[in-house]
C-alpha cells in the first residue's frame, strides 16, 4: 500500500512539474491599456485601429472610454499606458505635471453647431460660431451641454469664452448623463429639440436617427484635433512604455493613417476623421 502511494506521489510530482514547465513556455500575450475619449470609440475608429495593430503585431489593446478630463485622470493612476484625447490645454497640463511624455498628432475632424430645423435663434448659415452662441444666449433658446469636462465640453466652453458669455440659466441645460459620451448627449438634445455643439463624426453616424441639423460649421475654432500621449514611465514605472510607443509609431505610420483617411466612406459616403500625423498629412 505504501509503495503504491509512493508511486502515485512521484507520478503526481512529475505531472505537475511538466504542467509547470509547459506553462512557463507559453508566452504571456502583451497588452496595452488605452484610456480614450468616447467619440472615436463610438464612431468605431478606435476598434478598427486596435484590431489592425493586434493582427500585425500580436499585441492586444484594451480601451476604456471616458471624457478627456476623466481619461487623463485614469491615466494618472498608472494603470493605463496611453491616452487618446482632444483638449489641448488639459493635455499640456497632463504633460507639465509629469504624467505624460509628449503629444503626438493622430487625426482631426471638427465640431458643428446643431439645432432644430425651425432655428428659433436664427443662426443658420452663420460663419462665426461664437456669434451664433451669443444669439442663442441672448434669445434664451434651449441649449444642451455635456457639462463633464470632456473634450467636447472644453471646446464648447472655448467658444462661449470667445463670445464673452458665461452661460447660465434655465435655457442652458446640463445633460445629467453627459459623461456617457456624445451619442447619448445628441440623442437627448434631439428629444429636447435644442441647440448643442457636437463633433461631426457623431452627427454623421446618427443623422439618420435625428432631426437636428447642422446650422453653423467651418469656423476654425471648431476644429477638433485628436492626439496621443504615452504615460510617463519615469512617473509610473509599471507601464508598458515600449509597447505603447510601438502602437504610437504604428498609428502615425502610413498603414494606420490610411485606415483613418478611409474610415466611414463606404458606410456614410464621407470620412469621419482626417489623418494628421506627419506621414498622414502626405496622404
Amino acid at each position: 500500500m505504501q509503495k503504491h502511494l509512493l508511486s502515485f506521489g512521484i507520478s503526481a510530482v512529475i505531472v505537475l512539474s511538466a504542467v509547470h514547465l509547459m506553462a512557463a513556455d507559453v508566452p504571456t500575450q502583451k497588452k496595452i491599456m488605452l484610456a480614450s475619449t468616447i467619440g472615436p470609440i463610438d464612431a468605431g475608429i478606435v476598434g478598427a485601429l486596435e484590431e489592425a495593430f493586434t493582427k500585425k503585431t500580436g499585441i492586444m489593446v484594451e480601451h476604456t472610454g471616458a471624457g478627456t478630463g476623466q481619461a487623463l485622470k485614469l491615466a494618472e493612476t498608472g494603470k493605463y499606458d496611453l491616452v487618446l484625447v482632444h483638449a489641448k490645454a488639459l493635455e499640456e497640463k497632463f504633460i507639465a505635471d509629469g504624467f505624460g511624455t509628449k503629444r503626438y498628432d493622430l487625426m482631426y475632424n471638427d465640431f458643428v453647431v446643431l439645432g432644430p430645423a425651425s432655428d428659433p435663434a436664427k443662426i443658420k448659415g452663420m460663419k462665426d460660431a461664437a456669434a451664433a452662441l451669443k444669439a442663442i444666449a441672448q434669445g434664451h433658446v434651449p441649449f444642451v451641454t455635456r457639462g463633464d469636462k470632456s473634450g467636447t465640453h472644453v471646446k464648447e466652453l472655448e467658444v462661449w469664452k470667445k463670445a464673452g458669455i458665461e452661460p447660465t440659466g434655465a435655457w442652458y441645460q446640463v445633460f445629467a448623463e453627459g459623461a456617457k459620451g456624445n451619442a447619448p448627449t445628441l440623442s437627448f438634445t434631439n428629444e429636447k429639440q435644442s441647440y448643442t455643439i457636437m463633433d461631426r463624426a457623431t452627427y454623421i453616424t446618427m443623422k439618420s436617427k435625428i432631426t437636428l441639423q447642422i446650422l453653423v460649421e467651418r469656423d476654425d475654432i471648431l476644429l477638433n484635433y485628436i492626439t496621443l500621449i504615452p504615460v510617463n514611465p519615469a512617473k509610473s514605472p509599471q507601464v508598458h512604455h515600449a509597447e505603447a510607443m510601438q502602437f504610437v509609431e504604428w498609428l502615425q505610420g502610413r498603414e494606420a493613417q490610411t485606415i483613418i483617411r478611409d474610415f466611414g466612406k463606404d458606410k456614410y459616403g464621407e470620412p469621419l476623421f482626417f489623418p494628421n500625423s506627419p506621414e498622414g498629412k502626405k496622404l
